[in-house]
């Protein structure tokens, strides 16, 4: 049977009918236009849904009319000369990954268009994403008629962490015939071992999916989708391994009217079960190595604290920061502190809370900068790498509360 062809307005063609086949969506970029609002709005209830910002612009600490700070060129980090914490720190500056070991740091790559970094298990490499412009006039349909669009393609690629040859593994592009068009790749993190990615996407068709979370095997590189359930099409975000790989911890967004309440979701890969671990407000959860406690950002309706949460059951333990400017905790691999971003004057820095005692009791120690006005990319998570031979044993491991495992219920901050 010959294919047809229909001569649509501005004498370009559609897509050869195919019997059993189903044409692209005229709906798909508008999802796809809605998806970028989504995008946009969802990786910034990193601030429950109002970024902090300092009224007035920069005067000074304090806002007393001191020094105004100033970002430091993009192709600087300046590490406070006397941060001395073991092993090795990532995040993105100006659209490249870095990495700090101790009071130095290094540009791992210089594109321009990478973010969100992450460890590999072995810490022998790092993954992220990189943004390349479409060429060729990508076009795609659009009520009807044939439209040429300015695409973005994201793609996951790794890169060995002491330098060298990135190695692309994904890339956000979907061709139907000669139409192209693009999804979303965001916040890979690698499961403990090494084999699966988890990933925040509305691909690889995003005709049919939101921008929720997605497992690419690293070994076949085939993403799939385990449909996990969203609230209004608001989709997912921040998702997490558990330190035996049982587990993931993922944001799942949602709202009361204009004010966004995100809310952590334990979702356990044996069974397919999911469970709130949380009460709505809290999101970019971190594990503690042990796996019995977990970073989280606390939003409100003024900005974000670093907070720690009992893995079994989201309660709150205790609340690491109060300037409602601090968000992205990471832990550290030794357990004995939280690094951060804090937002000041318009910049965001990478600060560290020193933990002494014995968990959870706690006792919190003074903030420490470890990067003076950086102006690092707030949407890309710090990742923090010790290896293992510098960490001591785990006494008593505890294995991640299974969805619906007496504990696991979401329980209300005190």
């Amino acid at each position: 049977m010959a294919e047809a062809s229909q001569q649509i307005r501005g004498g370009a063609e559609q897509p050869p009918v195919r019997p059993g086949r189903r044409l692209p969506f005229e709906t798909a970029p508008t999802l796809s236009a809605i998806g970028l609002v989504v995008v946009a709005s969802v990786s910034w209830l990193l601030l429950g849904g109002s970024l902090p910002n300092v009224p007035g612009g920069p005067t000074g600490p304090g806002g007393d009319g001191g020094p105004v700070r100033t970002a430091t060129p993009s192709n600087v980090v300046i590490v406070d000369p006397r941060t001395n914490v073991p092993g090795t720190l990532v995040y993105a500056k100006d659209g490249n990954i870095w990495v700090q070991t101790r009071d130095q740091a290094h540009q791992l790559t210089n594109s321009g268009l990478d973010s969100m970094p992450a460890w590999s298990p072995d810490g022998s490499s790092v993954y992220y994403i990189s943004t390349t412009p479409a060429t060729g006039n990508p076009r795609w349909i659009t009520n009807g008629e044939v439209r040429f669009y300015n695409l973005t393609y994201p793609s996951l690629l790794s890169i060995p962490a002491a330098g060298g040859d990135f190695q692309q593994l994904m890339k956000g592009q979907i061709r139907d015939g000669q139409y192209t068009w693009s999804y979303f790749i965001r916040e890979p993190a690698i499961a403990p071992d090494g084999k699966t990615a988890a990933l925040i996407s509305d691909g690889p068709d995003p005709r049919r999916s939101d921008i929720t979370l997605k497992l690419l095997s690293l070994g076949n590189l085939k993403l799939t989708d385990p449909k996990l359930p969203e609230i209004e099409s608001l989709g997912h975000q921040d998702p997490a391994w558990s330190p035996d790989g049982k587990v993931l911890l993922y944001v799942r967004n949602s709202r009361e009217g204009t004010r966004g309440t995100p809310t952590i979701m334990r979702y356990a890969l044996a069974t397919g079960k999911t469970a709130a671990m949380t009460t709505g407000g809290y999101m970019a959860p971190s594990w503690s190595r042990d796996g019995r406690y977990v970073a989280a950002t606390k939003t409100t309706s003024f900005g974000t604290d670093v907070v720690i949460l009992d893995a079994r059951n989201g309660t709150e333990l205790i609340k690491l920061t109060n300037d409602e400017l601090s968000f992205n905790p990471v832990w550290s691999p030794l357990m004995d502190s939280v690094a951060y971003f804090k937002l000041d004057h318009g910049l965001v820095d990478l600060w560290l809370i020193p933990l002494t005692g014995t968990a959870p009791n706690w006792t919190v120690g003074q903030p420490i900068a470890l990067t003076i006005s950086a102006g690092l990319d707030a949407p890309s998570r710090p990742g923090w790498f010790i290896p293992p031979d510098q960490l001591p044993a785990l006494s008593t491991p505890t294995p991640a509360t299974t969805p619906g495992a007496p504990g696991a219920s979401p329980s209300s901050a005190p």
